[in-house]
C-alpha cells in the first residue's frame, strides 16, 4: 500500500495557478510614478540641503563682518584713549598746529582723516631703535576705513607709512570733537577734546556711531585759563 502511494503521488498533475495568481512585473505608468517620486523627493532633499548650506554661509559673513567691526574699533579706542599732546609732524614737514590734524591734503585719501601722537606703543626696556610715542592717522580710503602709522614718530621725506586696513564697507567717515558743551566739527587751537566720535556709514549696517573718552582739556579749564 506505501508502494502505491508514493506512486500515485509522483503521478499527480502539477498544480495550476489561476490569472490572478501569475507573477507579473512593473508596468511602464508604475515604473514613471515610481521615478517621478524619486525625483519630487530628490528636488525636496536637495533644496532642503541647499537653503542649510547658504544659511551657514550668511551666518559666517555676517559673524566675520561683526568680528571686523569689533577688531576695528577695539584699535580705534586702543588709540584714541591714549592721544598724547604732541605736534604732528608728516613727510619730513615742520610740525602742524595743534595736536589733532584733520588736514586731509596730508594724508593720500580726499576724505576726512584724522591724525594724532599717541603714547603707550609697546617698547620694553627700549631694546626696538624707536620711540614708545606712535604717530597714527585714521582715513578713508576706497570705502576701507584705514589704520595708518609710522615706525618713527616724526617721519622723515619720503617715508611710507604702514597701512593696516580696518573696517570695509563704510561709504562715509565723520569725526566730531566734544569740549565738555557740545559736539563741534572743528577743535581749538593747541587742545584736546574731552571725547571724540567717530561715524562710520556702512552699506550693511547704516551709520555707525562710538565716542571715545580723551584725556583732554574741560571747557571750565579752558575759561579759567584765559581768565
Amino acid at each position: 500500500m506505501k508502494t502505491l502511494s508514493v506512486h500515485h503521488a509522483l503521478k499527480r498533475p502539477p498544480i495550476k495557478l489561476s490569472g490572478k495568481q501569475k507573477l507579473q512585473g512593473f508596468t511602464l505608468l508604475e515604473v514613471l510614478i515610481a521615478v517621478a517620486i524619486f525625483s519630487v523627493i530628490s528636488m525636496a532633499s536637495f533644496s532642503i540641503f541647499q537653503t542649510v548650506l547658504n544659511s551657514d554661509t550668511v551666518s559666517k559673513e555676517r559673524t566675520d563682518r561683526i568680528n571686523e567691526l569689533q577688531r576695528g574699533f577695539l584699535v580705534i579706542e586702543r588709540d584714541m584713549i591714549q592721544i598724547t599732546r604732541r605736534s604732528v609732524r608728516f613727510n619730513g614737514e615742520s610740525p602742524q598746529e595743534g595736536f589733532l590734524h584733520t588736514d586731509n591734503e596730508s594724508f593720500s585719501s580726499n576724505e576726512q582723516a584724522l591724525g594724532f601722537v599717541r603714547h603707550g606703543w609697546t617698547n620694553p626696556g627700549l631694546l626696538l631703535p624707536r620711540s614708545d610715542v606712535q604717530s597714527v592717522a585714521y582715513q578713508l580710503n576706497e570705502n576701507v576705513l584705514e589704520r595708518l602709522h609710522f615706525n618713527f614718530v616724526d617721519a622723515v621725506l619720503g617715508e611710507e607709512p604702514k597701512v593696516r586696513p580696518l573696517i570695509s564697507k563704510v561709504e562715509k567717515l565723520d569725526f566730531e570733537f566734544y569740549d565738555g558743551k557740545k559736539w563741534q566739527k572743528t577743535l581749538a587751537e593747541n587742545s584736546l577734546p574731552i571725547a571724540i566720535a567717530i561715524e562710520l556709514d556702512t552699506t550693511d549696517y547704516g551709520v555707525i556711531r562710538r565716542q571715545f573718552l580723551v584725556a583732554g582739556d574741560s571747557l571750565a579749564d579752558k575759561e579759567s585759563s584765559n581768565d
